[in-house]
């Protein structure tokens, strides 16, 4: 007779032992998984057969049965032969040109991205070695009495939103012997008369040059304008700058304390929640002014920023002015007044910077960067860098002006890699040695996290928890956004086109206007700056 059945209610386990709960099966899958797939996936990479892990899950598997009948698969009866077995995938493990090839190309792109990845990383840190080298990078606390008398060129082309507001602070800017020379083109008639009505507001300050070049650009009106410049030092200015009010006495007091034939000062974007991209664009330009062109400067070759540089109008001259067939004008003429020893001074105060936005489409930001590294491979063809005189300084600058082609390069090589990585099995030192880059890319990161926290308490800026995210999350797609902009940068130089793809400007960065803003400021009295009844004669000789 068999046994009655158990109650509904009776146990289906021993007494004193407890059912295996969900999470504790779950758990015991995860584990499994992880120490069984790795090692299986180690041994597959490595070439070898997969490691028969047992899992503590599943039931063991049995071994694979021995064929009785060796050679059958090659035919059966009454079937034929069988279809021939799929081809082994290309390796490079001495089975094929093809498999060394891949591997070969995978580790050039691995090298070139750690090279520049660590590089980048070790320049964006220079300002932060020692709290010393980062106050030295700040313009000095103490300023004496004006000496120099400065020519401040803004060209403008097609700026009519935002020309005639900067201008006016150009105008109201606290210094006692400057001009501000708005260059416009003859074609130009909107911007020429914003530009003439702000001569009219401040007449013996502002004067309208105007460009009769054909074609246009910016070192062609920069040149036009430098033979009207009555200044012992020339600025360079944008259409849509913000300028502090007493950056000039600080530049002076530069000049004079540095001994530097040229002063570069801060530029910082500043619209970091216009866009994804506005925030890593923001950041770029924030390592760049207050930490790698300190680096370059003391390294005695230094491709100049756009604006807010001021040069002795005579070293300019003799120079020959800007190259006016180069998209870069301001490299090219940092690198050719390199050569020739120019002392260069760079400083950036948070409350001194030249304020500006990012552009405003991506399609802007292409074309920015497109110039941007067209010129610098026009400067790095042209080979003024040769006459360097060290062999460090040269090798230098042909990193420096060569990056749109490791750019370009990479671009190029990423979706290259990902196909090699998916059709080619690589030995397992190859998938080690391309994770190298990781390391600095990683800890760019992290530097760039803290940089914009850093930017967050210097200007005030509220950073947002998503912030971090879009700085995290757009690394990788801002970063092929600019090796795209070097690849159409490369194929626009081999094609011969120079054409000047101009940036638009709508002045996102800039605060409500407030009218009653320069007459206050400009009766407010501030404590260290000398005022125009101390300047002397022999000071202003002495300059010139």
């Amino acid at each position: 007779m068999s046994p009655p059945c158990p109650p509904a209610t009776a146990r289906r386990y021993p007494v004193g032992s407890r059912p295996r709960r969900p999470r504790r099966v779950a758990a015991t899958v995860v584990l499994g998984l992880a120490l069984g797939v790795p090692l299986a996936t180690a041994a597959s990479a490595a070439g070898g057969p997969a490691l028969a892990v047992q899992s503590p899950v599943l039931p063991p598997r049995l071994p694979a049965a021995v064929d009785p009948f060796p050679g059958a698969q090659e035919s059966a009866p009454n079937r034929g032969p069988l279809a021939p077995a799929p081809p082994a995938p290309v390796t490079g493990e001495g089975r094929g040109w093809l498999g060394w090839t891949g591997i070969g190309l995978l580790l050039a792109v691995t090298a070139v991205l750690a090279t520049v990845a660590t590089t980048t990383l070790t320049w964006m840190l220079h300002a932060w070695r020692t709290p010393a080298d980062l106050e030295a990078t700040r313009f000095a606390s103490t300023i004496g009495r004006p000496v120099r008398r400065f020519s401040l060129l803004v060209p403008a082309r097609h700026e009519e939103a935002v020309l005639g507001e900067t201008l006016d602070r150009l105008a109201a800017v606290d210094y006692p012997d400057m001009e501000v020379l708005a260059i416009v083109g003859h074609d130009d008639p909107g911007t020429t008369a914003v530009a003439e009505a702000a001569a009219r507001r401040h007449p013996g300050r502002v004067r309208v040059v105007v460009d009769h070049s054909w074609p246009k650009n910016k070192p062609k009106a920069l040149n036009t304008a430098l033979e009207s410049c009555r200044g012992d030092v020339v600025g360079v200015f944008d259409a849509e700058d913000e300028v502090h009010r007493d950056l000039l006495r600080h530049v002076d007091a530069r000049f004079t304390e540095a001994k530097a034939d040229i002063v570069q000062g801060g530029v910082q974007l500043m619209n970091v929640h216009s866009s994804w991209w506005s925030l890593r664009n923001c950041l770029e330009y924030y390592f760049w002014f207050r930490s790698r062109l300190h680096f370059h400067a003391g390294r005695g070759f230094i491709p100049l920023g756009g604006n807010t540089v001021f040069v002795r109008t005579d070293l300019l001259r003799e120079a020959g002015g800007w190259d006016a067939d180069c998209l870069a004008e301001d490299c090219e003429i940092g690198v050719r007044l390199s050569t020739r020893g120019a002392r260069v001074a760079v400083a950036y105060d948070p409350e001194l910077v030249t304020r500006e936005e990012t552009p405003g489409t991506l399609r802007s930001l292409v074309k920015q960067r497109t110039r941007w590294d067209q010129g610098f491979l026009q400067v790095l063809r042209k080979g003024v860098w040769r006459d360097l005189p060290t062999r460090r300084q040269r090798a230098l600058a042909r990193y420096t002006l060569a990056s749109p082609f490791l750019q370009a390069f990479t671009g190029v090589m990423i979706p290259v890699s990902v196909y090699l990585m998916v059709a080619v099995k690589v030995p397992t030192w190859v998938v080690l040695l391309t994770l190298v880059p990781l390391v600095p890319a990683l800890m760019t990161l992290v530097v760039e996290a803290c940089g914009f926290a850093d930017f967050c308490r210097a200007y005030g800026v509220r950073g947002r928890p998503r912030d971090y995210v879009a700085l995290v999350l757009g690394a990788f797609p801002y970063q092929l956004l600019l090796a795209f902009a070097a690849l159409r940068a490369v194929v626009r130089e081999l094609r011969g086109d120079a054409s000047w793809e101009k940036t638009e400007h709508a002045g996102a960065h800039r605060a409500p206007a407030q009218p009653d803003l320069v007459i206050d400021l400009r009766d407010r009295p501030r404590a260290g700056v000398a005022t125009d009844s101390e300047r002397t004669g022999s000071e202003m000789e002495a300059a010139r």
